[in-house]
């Protein structure tokens, strides 16, 4: 009976052992669970709710939880997610998650970028997981701003264990297309200016291989230039149809809060166009927020009402495309 009880004893001894290194050990894996990883700082943040329902919809956030990065995220804020379409988290739920997958992808660089520290400069290209972006830090007034692909950066180098999270105001759209005269050719409202850009071949010319700005003429805006429709391009004449063409590119890349950027006190700049001769560009200011600005207008040398943007900061691979209201006129 003794012996009986001495090995119940020892029995109770083992379990109580085995519970207490259990319970250790659930205490020890919730001690090192890593609550300050970019994924989970980004669900915490209530201005980031719409972002947070990307990665799990593309199940990103499972792989930048495991994960040690360094990563950092571009990421747009709940309002800029309003204006591109998604006001709320349901929105982006239900959107194809391969469309999700791209923008909370295009939205992620490997590596750890403190953008304040890059060189003052614009449009310095940096690769994200879907493709090219690019960073201008600037000194505007007072204020020193970032801006990567033309949207502003709100809050900078927000800390987190395995990187650093920007928050962005507007949504980037990845790239579809390469070459800037594919994006062109791809747009059904400016096909009337895309058959002359074909037809004058500029942007195939290997003296002019680079980045490009283009400002395309609408298809209405093409008709007051006397051109109703591609017929008249191909019966134009070709020396007078490449001025055109011209006046409406320039050889590098801008984004729009580009000029609000390098724009003087006057609020008025110019820009030199690939035939040589300047275009003035004008800020529109912000009302709602008094001594910014919401974007630009033009005015080429013959024009007498502003041009407007109709669309504007298509990224391409080489280049930003920008669609206009009206034509830009080299004389009245």
């Amino acid at each position: 009976m003794r012996r009986h009880n001495f090995s119940y004893s020892k029995c109770s001894l083992f379990l109580l052992t085995i519970n207490l290194l259990f319970a250790c050990k659930k205490e020890e894996n919730t001690t090192n669970f890593d609550n300050n990883k970019v994924n989970l700082v980004v669900a915490d943040n209530f201005n980031l709710s719409v972002f947070n329902a990307a990665l799990r919809v593309s199940n990103m956030d499972k792989e930048l939880q495991k994960g040690e990065g360094p990563y950092t995220l571009l990421v747009p804020s709940d309002n800029a997610f309003g204006k591109a379409g998604y006001p709320t988290v349901v929105s982006m739920l239900s959107e194809r998650a391969a469309i999700v997958s791209n923008i909370a992808n295009y939205h992620i660089l490997d590596g750890k970028y403190e953008l304040n520290k890059l060189p003052f400069l614009f449009n310095q290209e940096l690769k994200t997981r879907r493709g090219k972006v690019y960073a201008t830090h600037w000194v505007k007034g007072a204020d020193t701003v970032l801006t990567l692909n033309g949207a502003r950066i709100l809050t900078q180098n927000l800390p987190a264990s395995n990187g650093l999270i920007q928050v962005l105001d507007r949504v980037m759209t990845p790239y579809v297309h390469d070459k800037i005269v594919d994006a062109i050719n791809a747009d059904a409202s400016i096909s009337i200016f895309a058959r002359a850009i074909k037809r004058t071949g500029i942007l195939s010319e290997k003296t002019n291989q680079g980045a490009y700005t283009v400002f395309a003429p609408n298809n209405a805006a093409m008709n007051l230039l006397g051109f109703q429709s591609v017929q008249d391009v191909e019966l134009a004449n070709l020396d007078d149809l490449k001025k055109i063409v011209r006046y409406h590119i320039l050889h590098d890349r801008r984004f729009v809060y580009d000029y609000i950027l390098s724009t003087g006190n006057t609020n008025m700049s110019k820009q030199t166009m690939l035939d040589g001769n300047s275009v003035d560009i004008m800020l529109v200011p912000n009302t709602s927020s008094p001594g910014s600005f919401s974007g630009i207008t033009l005015r080429g040398l013959g024009n007498t009402n502003d041009v407007l943007l109709q669309k504007q900061d298509i990224l391409t691979g080489d280049g930003v495309l920008h669609i206009v209201d009206q034509g830009l006129r080299l004389t009245q």
